[in-house]
C-alpha cells in the first residue's frame, strides 16, 4: 500500500493549521493561518501564495507549531508577531499598548472629514491625541495632513516609547510629540482638533470581553470605572480650556455610550455633537465644535 509521501508545503502547512484553528473555533482562520506560516518562514503573507509550493523544512515546521500554540492559547495574532496593520500602515506593539483596530478608523475618517469641510488639509494644524497607545491615530492623520503637528500624551512609558518609534519609522516622528501625562492635564491648549480613543469598558464586563482581549490587552488601556465614563468626564472637562475657538474633538465610544458621551461633551459647552457609526452600524465616534470665542 502506497501513500503520499511528498514533503509537505507552505501551503500545506496553511491548509493544516487552518483546520486547527477552525476546530478549536477561532475566527478568521485562514488568515491567522497564513499569518503565522508567514511569520514562521520569512516570508511577506503574500509570499504563501506565490510560494506555497516551497517546502516546510523542519526548522519552519517547528517555528509554525511554536507559534501555532501560542494562538491555539488564545494569544492574538498581532501579540504574537508584535505588530498590527492601521490605516495602511504598519504599527509596533508594546505590553502597555492596545491593539489599533478597524473600528478606529471611523475616528481618523471623521476627524479627516472635518478638515475636509473647513479646506484645511495643508493647513498648519496642531492635534492631541488623548491616550495615543501606539500612536496610530495621530501617525494616521499626521500622514494624511502634511503640515500638521501632534502632541500624544499616554500616562504609560512603555506606550509612549512605541508610539515614538512607530512615528520615527513611519515617517512623522519629527511632527510627533509625545509628552506623559493623563490625557489633557499637562497641556497647555491652542489646539485645532483633539481626537481620543480612552478607555471605555466598566469593570463589570471584564467578563464578557473575548479571551484575546481580557489576557492580553493592557487594563490601564481597556477599563474606566463609572461605567467606563470616566476618562470622557476627564476630557471633556479641559475641552473649553485646550480647543482653540472652532477646534473640534472626536472621541471613540462603546457601542451604547453615544447618548451619555454626548450630554458631556454639551455640558463643557460644546455645539454641533453628532455620534458617527461605523461599518457594523454601531455607534463608534462622538464629534463635537468649540464655539468661537
Amino acid at each position: 500500500m502506497s501513500g503520499d509521501t511528498r514533503p509537505a508545503t507552505l501551503a500545506d502547512s496553511v491548509r493544516t493549521l487552518r483546520r486547527r484553528f477552525e476546530q478549536a473555533g477561532i475566527g478568521d482562520a485562514m488568515l491567522d493561518a497564513r499569518l503565522l506560516v508567514a511569520e514562521a518562514s520569512g516570508l511577506e503573507p503574500t509570499g504563501i501564495i506565490l510560494h506555497g509550493d516551497r517546502e516546510t523544512d523542519d526548522a519552519v515546521a517547528a517555528r509554525i507549531e511554536e507559534l501555532a500554540r501560542r494562538r491555539l492559547a488564545g494569544e492574538p495574532v498581532g501579540r504574537i508577531l508584535g505588530r498590527r496593520d492601521f490605516w495602511g500602515m504598519t504599527f509596533h506593539l508594546s505590553p502597555e499598548t492596545l491593539e489599533p483596530r478597524p473600528d478606529t478608523e471611523t475616528l481618523v475618517e471623521a476627524a479627516l472629514a472635518h478638515v475636509d469641510r473647513q479646506g484645511l488639509r495643508e493647513a498648519p494644524l496642531v492635534l492631541a491625541d488623548l491616550g495615543t497607545g501606539t500612536g496610530a491615530i495621530a501617525v494616521a492623520l499626521l500622514s494624511e495632513l502634511p503640515l500638521a503637528r501632534a502632541v500624544a500624551t499616554d500616562l504609560a512609558g512603555g506606550a509612549l516609547e512605541t508610539a515614538r518609534e512607530n512615528a520615527g519609522r513611519l515617517g512623522v516622528g519629527q511632527r510627533f510629540h509625545a509628552v506623559a501625562t493623563d490625557f489633557g492635564a499637562a497641556l497647555s491648549g491652542g489646539f485645532d482638533l483633539i481626537v481620543s480613543n480612552p478607555p471605555y469598558i466598566g469593570l463589570a464586563e471584564r467578563e464578557q470581553l473575548s479571551r484575546e482581549v481580557r489576557e492580553h490587552d493592557p487594563d490601564l488601556a481597556l477599563f474606566a470605572v463609572a461605567e467606563g465614563l470616566d476618562a470622557y468626564r476627564a476630557i471633556t472637562a479641559d475641552l473649553p480650556r485646550l480647543l482653540r475657538p472652532e477646534g473640534a474633538v472626536f472621541l471613540e465610544i462603546g457601542w451604547r455610550q453615544g447618548e451619555a458621551v454626548t450630554k458631556l461633551l454639551e455640558h463643557a459647552g460644546l455645539k454641533e455633537v453628532q455620534v458617527r457609526q461605523d461599518l457594523g452600524g454601531r455607534d463608534r465616534v462622538v464629534a463635537a465644535q468649540c464655539v468661537a470665542k
